[in-house]
């Protein structure tokens, strides 16, 4: 396994060892020991599959109370993924890091509590798997627009397909303060 750092520390891609050969390959795509090691809670839950078309753009998604840390693949197509970092008071919250994930690449990105998040499909068919910290909780789930203008996100998709709830999410700066989580700094 290979970690990558990405420009918000929180954020963390994974690469797993692949073993191949002409029949096929083979990879281990989550071990809890591995996650330990290097700092990443790896105590999941609820694991959720999806399937969407080219040009669909889900999120940007959270859960302001039983906030949920995400570890997500893709195991058909490509997507970009795209986590934003919305707890109040950290230093970098607004910014976000964008990173394409496939079949191809095999790569996993790890996203903590406090981030919203979302993918854009950039195949024609896209599978996309992630683990959960918690449980679905359809009462504190919260959106922010993907559009923002203040987040400044290139989705590499023209025209998305996107749900109705999507569309009318609100924007950061209008979401209340008390719907946003708070930024701990662990390193006091």
């Amino acid at each position: 396994m290979k970690l990558i750092k990405t420009l918000i520390p929180d954020v963390v891609v994974i690469e797993p060892k692949i073993f191949g050969d002409k029949r096929g390959f083979f990879a281990e795509t989550y071990r809890k020991s591995w996650l330990d090691e290097v700092g990443v809670p790896s105590v999941f839950v609820q694991d959720n599959l999806s399937r969407s078309k080219q040009g669909t753009l889900r999120g940007l998604h959270y859960q302001y109370r039983n906030a949920q840390a995400k570890l997500v693949m893709v195991t058909r197509g490509a997507v970009l993924d795209i986590a934003v970092d919305i707890r109040k008071g950290s230093p970098t919250f607004g910014k976000h890091v964008a990173v394409e994930i496939s079949e191809d690449n095999k790569r996993m990105i790890f996203i903590p509590e406090g981030f919203a998040h979302g993918f854009a499909v950039l195949s024609e068919e896209a599978d996309f798997q992630y683990k959960c910290s918690r449980y679905y909780d359809p009462e504190s789930e919260r959106a922010i627009r993907w559009n923002d203008p203040e987040l400044g996100i290139d989705w590499q998709v023209a025209n998305p397909l996107l749900s109705e709830k999507d569309k009318s999410a609100r924007l950061l700066s209008e979401t209340p303060d008390e719907e946003l989580p708070q930024f701990t700094d662990l390193n006091r």
